[in-house]
């Protein structure tokens, strides 16, 4: 099957917006809901495992993947909801998010 179709227009974006958050072992919006989002990265740039899920709050029960240090994440295409992340213990790092609008 193929990923695209030549039916539908190619997702096109010409801005990217940086966003750097501070590792917290509480959940955090790691990025707010933004309907014009066509795509998001994250890296975890923390020594401690990062735990994402696709919505306004995480756990560590509960969630959507998690990154192990200095892994990447590729937000599911056409997402355009809140992403919550909360590291597994405090810990001194950050995530490197970037928004593609």
């Amino acid at each position: 099957m193929p990923l695209n179709s030549p039916n539908q227009e190619s997702i096109k974006s010409t801005k990217v917006t940086a966003t750097n958050i501070t590792a917290s072992p509480n959940s955090v919006i790691l990025l707010k809901a933004n309907q014009n989002r066509k795509g998001a990265t994250i890296w975890n740039e923390c020594p401690v495992t990062l735990y994402i899920d696709l919505t306004d709050r995480v756990a560590l029960n509960a969630f959507t993947t998690k990154l192990m240090p200095g892994s990447y994440y590729e937000l599911p295409f056409g997402y355009t909801g809140s992403i919550a992340g909360m590291w597994e213990v405090a810990a001194e790092g950050f995530a490197l998010i970037r928004e593609f609008v």
